[in-house]
């Protein structure tokens, strides 16, 4: 199959998908989420290239939280910590490559644009990042670009370290198309700890959209990127892993690891994560006593979709895009039982005219057939867009109008939700 995935075929099941993924050999590199779109140097401030926080209403949100008091763990290429962005808001790391520097040596400039995103202080031009009072962790990991040890045994102690730590928030803007039972268990064991884990979805929509991992894991919040129109961006991978979505389309950022200017391109579900993560970092300072799971249930609840039925979720934003400003601002969400998690058991399905009653495809969304799927996409952003009737300013927070959401219609078992509650 070419660009296209068999919009009717189902996907297989955990269990499948493990027997599958545990014969192949863990050797490929983890992939940076970020598209590479051509960049644009900005030679001014950077600010006003961040759309999204308008879109987010991130100055009224800041009045209430800036997420003052939690920390959370990058786990990535490294953070620099002496970018104008980040100077005083990196807290001391770890490195796990084996390879020389530390975990503030950036080998790639990657995990310093997400950890911008996240807590970015915007001084002399630099990134805003949504939650500017939190703190990140670095711990830096073999990623692409990158020879050392095992990738394996990187991200596994890498990941483990986060869950002792004080983060409270676990960010992990990239994956690989291979399950690992070792990196399974570390995830356990993170979830355990009661942290929350947000990992990026991929951005081969377009290509092989094969499911990624750590995403995939139980327990991980996958995230799906969008634009600023409101719609899922082309790239943007679907699937049952999908959780929640946030902005992923242009955006500045560093345009190499020389850290010497910003560029406008396209973040990827790498930075749709990183906004996920601070939006619960905004949402989990307001609400210091709650779990991980509480602060999830509210994301999950106040999250932009024009479908509000609940455990309404899809394949393409999953829950709908982030919204922190409906908790902050207008107190709405409720965190439920702290010990359920809310994506548990859940089951997101295709659009119903995509699939046969046997599960195959009829070919009638096939993005190598008629290119349904596509406007499938499209309707499903502009669900998002449409998700909020209370004002009418931006994008997918704002009511920019659209087609219904595809939701929850029960052809897919999704065993990877069904994780024990923490």
């Amino acid at each position: 199959m070419t660009a296209g995935h068999d919009h009717g075929r189902r996907l297989p099941s955990q269990g499948m998908r493990r027997r599958l993924f545990s014969v192949l050999a863990v050797t490929g590199a983890w992939t940076v989420c970020l598209v590479g779109t051509a960049p644009v140097a900005q030679a001014d401030g950077v600010r006003s290239q961040q759309w999204y926080l308008d879109a987010m209403r991130a100055e009224e949100m800041w009045k209430v939280s800036t997420g003052e008091g939690v920390k959370v763990a990058v786990i990535d290429s490294g953070v620099n910590d002496s970018t104008d962005a980040l100077r005083g808001q990196v807290l001391p790391g770890e490195d796990m490559t084996g390879a020389p520097g530390e975990a503030t040596d950036d080998y790639l400039g990657h995990g310093t644009d997400m950890a911008e995103v996240i807590v970015g202080t915007g001084k002399n031009g630099s990134v805003r990042g949504l939650a500017p009072g939190a703190k990140v962790i670095p711990y830096r990991i073999p990623l692409k670009g990158l020879n050392s040890k095992s990738e394996t045994s990187g991200y596994v102690k890498a990941l483990r370290a986060a869950a002792d730590s004080d983060a409270k928030i676990i960010n992990m803007s990239f994956g690989g198309p291979y399950y690992d039972p070792a990196r399974a268990e570390a995830v356990e064991y993170a979830i355990g700890k009661g942290k929350l884990l947000f990992a990026s979805v991929g951005n081969d929509a377009e290509g092989k959209n094969r499911p990624e991992y750590p995403a995939s894991y139980p327990g991980v919040v996958g995230v799906g990127a969008t634009d600023e129109k409101g719609e899922v961006t082309g790239f943007s991978q679907y699937g049952v892993n999908v959780d929640l979505s946030a902005p992923g389309s242009e955006m500045p950022g560093w345009c190499d690891e020389s850290f010497q200017k910003y560029c406008v391109r396209d973040g990827g579900t790498s930075s749709a994560t990183a906004i996920a993560s601070a939006s619960a970092a905004l949402i989990w300072a307001k609400n210091p006593d709650w779990t991980a799971n509480q602060v999830l249930r509210v994301l999950v609840d106040t999250a932009g979709r024009k479908d509000r039925k609940e455990g309404a979720s899809s394949v393409y934003i999953g829950y709908g895009a982030v919204r922190p400003r409906i908790h902050l601002l207008e107190g709405k969400g409720d965190p439920g039982d702290p010990g359920t998690n809310p994506i548990e058991a859940t089951e997101p399905t295709l659009p119903p005219e995509a699939s046969s009653s046997e599960g195959e495809s009829d070919g009638k969304n096939d993005r190598d057939g008629a290119g349904g799927a596509d406007e499938d996409r499209k309707d499903q952003g502009g669900a998002a867009a449409a998700a909020s009737e209370d004002d009418g300013s931006l994008w997918i927070y704002l009511g920019a109008g659209a087609a219904a959401a595809i939701v929850v219609a029960g052809a897919f078992v999704l065993v990877r939700r069904t994780i024990r509650g923490t």
